[in-house]
């Protein structure tokens, strides 16, 4: 099944590459595509509750899915893994 989230503090590449690196460790979720221009991810799954997994990530990283509640703490969190996914990205 896919499913597309609608993100908040989605702001760059660096910020894309830090969720598709996250989602593509959660067991059961594949595919990940992050689209900076519509503020979205789209990944595939195999059942419904790896949708929670994947919400609790991404709030985790500073990312909320457009109707949860975005912190100052979320906007914080979502600077710093930005910059470490644009430090990974320059690795690779």
């Amino acid at each position: 099944m896919t499913k597309t989230e609608i993100l908040q503090n989605l702001k760059c590449d660096g910020c894309a590459n830090t969720i598709t690196n996250a989602l593509n460790k959660l067991e059961g979720i594949s595919n990940v595509k992050v689209e900076i221009e519509s503020h979205s991810v789209t990944f595939e799954y195999n059942n419904e509750n790896q949708i929670d997994i994947v919400e609790k990530k991404l709030a985790s990283l500073g990312y909320p899915i457009d109707t949860d509640p975005n912190s100052i703490m979320q906007k914080a969190k979502s600077f710093v893994s930005c910059a470490v996914g644009r430090m990974t990205d320059k690795k690779d």
